[in-house]
């Protein structure tokens, strides 16, 4: 655990070695992100779409899953490395690769959550936006939807591994698809009707899509929470099993 902390204090250290005042450029562009949204969702609410989400839980889902955005999709540094070379280095320090990964991941997290998300939070009421949880469940769920996307970011480690020379395709699809089909851009409620459920139930929907459904208090928490643990289970063996026998070609491509 002292190996972990310390590893998660570098990487955060890493965020701010230029001072924290560099953090503004990434502070505007979520505040130039999420402010014409939540205008765009008033707007569509107003001229009488039919979704199953209410106006005030609309803005808050959209409100919490910027703040949290590192959270709910979780992308680490190390589908880039890969076909950059740097993930080698990984293995000449005694601390397992993944447990590397996680720990400095985590840390990156920390300015923006304490310099953006902590203030963000706090100003909602200015901005007419609930942050209370309508369900005790979504901390569970915030959880395990941590821990399924550390999964589904090595197992796409392990296909830009082996994509090789076109190990960047890899990188690229997973940024694509983890948009479309997380629900952490557009709410699932917001689509077609027959479409929701096929959204809910594939491995990327328990993933912002699960605690930010459950925070304004949309969906069955035990459906939610009962697939969140199941791709849980499914996707953490293949992930450390096909990353295990991946690392010779990973080596390999990078020598």
């Amino acid at each position: 655990m002292k190996v972990f902390l310390k590893t998660m204090q570098m990487a955060y250290w890493g965020q701010t070695n230029e001072g924290h005042v560099y953090l503004i450029p990434r502070i505007l562009v979520k505040l130039l992100y999420v402010i014409p949204l939540l205008f765009l969702w008033k707007i569509v609410v107003a001229q009488g779409a039919n979704i199953e989400l209410t106006l005030p839980q609309l803005l808050s889902y959209t409100y919490l899953q910027t703040l949290l955005t590192d959270l709910l999709v979780v992308q680490t540094e190390a589908s880039s490395w890969n076909y950059e070379g740097k993930l080698i280095g990984f293995f000449t320090r005694p601390f397992g690769v993944l447990r590397q990964l996680i720990a400095q991941t985590m840390g990156t997290w920390g300015p923006m959550l304490l310099f953006f998300s902590l203030p963000m939070f706090f100003l909602a009421p200015v901005f007419g936006i609930s942050m209370i949880s309508q369900s005790p469940w979504f901390w569970l769920s915030l959880l395990l939807c941590v821990s399924l996307g550390f999964a589904i970011d090595f197992i796409f480690v392990c296909v830009t591994i082996h994509l090789r020379g076109m190990a960047w395709l890899g990188y690229v699809i997973r940024l694509s698809v983890a948009a479309l089909f997380s629900g952490s851009v557009i709410p699932f409620q917001v689509m077609p009707v027959f479409l929701i459920r096929f959204f809910q139930i594939q491995p990327f929907g328990s993933l912002a899509g699960a605690p930010l459904s459950l925070f304004v208090g949309q969906g069955d928490p035990m459906f939610i929470l009962g697939l969140q643990i199941f791709w849980n289970l499914l996707l953490w063996p293949i992930a450390v099993i096909w990353f295990r026998r991946s690392q010779e070609k990973m080596v390999a491509y990078g020598g």
